[in-house]
């Protein structure tokens, strides 16, 4: 069971990866969207606050259905909750392309 939730991780490396840059680099934006779907996952039964669940121990509270970490899940804007309490912002591809042009709109701006 873990074995699949691992392998499973792998396959979203891009939003793992998402949601610890947007962990490390705090934005007001995200940390909201976050908090909304901490909401509803704080209430679903599928909320793993011991960590048994969790494709990696030490990453609790998670996700017991998907194994993924919720302070990471919940910070990637291009992830979705696998029981479909809440959706995908945008994707990762989307998600990028609109920070490259915000910060080319500042360097611009900066000129």
């Amino acid at each position: 069971m873990k074995l699949n939730k691992i392998i499973g991780a792998l396959g979203n490396m891009g939003q793992i990866m998402e949601g610890v840059k947007n962990k490390v680099f705090k934005d007001d934006d995200v940390e909201e969207v976050a908090r909304e779907r901490w909401i509803k996952c704080a209430k679903c039964e599928h909320l793993d606050e011991t960590g048994n669940k969790c494709a990696i121990k030490a990453t609790k509270p998670c996700c017991g259905k998907c194994g993924c970490s919720l302070g990471l899940k919940l910070r990637a804007l291009s992830s979705s909750c696998p029981v479909g309490k809440w959706k995908e912002v945008m994707d990762f591809k989307t998600e990028h392309e609109l920070k490259k042009q915000i910060r080319e709109n500042k360097d611009a701006n900066n000129i």
